[in-house]
């Protein structure tokens, strides 16, 4: 699914609700900021090693799903309400990325 359906189907979900009205960029970026701290909780106490293994564990996993997917659907929706082509500008920060931070030979450590 590419973003534009992502967005459409997010904008048939919120219109048939009538939420138009509360979703300001403010309480987008706040919703937002929420989902990222659940997800943050989710890792928070975690050690590295273990962190990188949270998939193994199913209930772990799922919890990480949805709040991944969370943050992302009010993302999609901020980005919409503002005009912003998510996919255009992600593009357009790795070339800029590219150009800031350049290939180095060797190990980067």
């Amino acid at each position: 699914m590419s973003f534009d359906e992502l967005t459409e189907r997010l904008r048939a979900f919120r219109q048939a609700r009538d939420w138009e009205q509360y979703h300001t960029p403010k309480n987008l970026v706040m919703a937002l900021s929420g989902e990222t701290g659940e997800l943050i909780s989710l890792f928070q106490w975690l050690t590295p090693d273990e962190s990188t293994q949270v998939m193994a564990d199913p209930e772990q996993a799922g919890k990480v799903k949805d709040e991944l997917a969370d943050v992302l659907l009010y993302l999609v929706q901020l980005a919409d309400t503002l005009g912003v082509d998510l996919a255009k500008e992600a593009h357009a920060k790795i070339d800029r990325n590219e150009h800031r931070f350049p290939p180095v030979a060797g190990n980067s450590r």
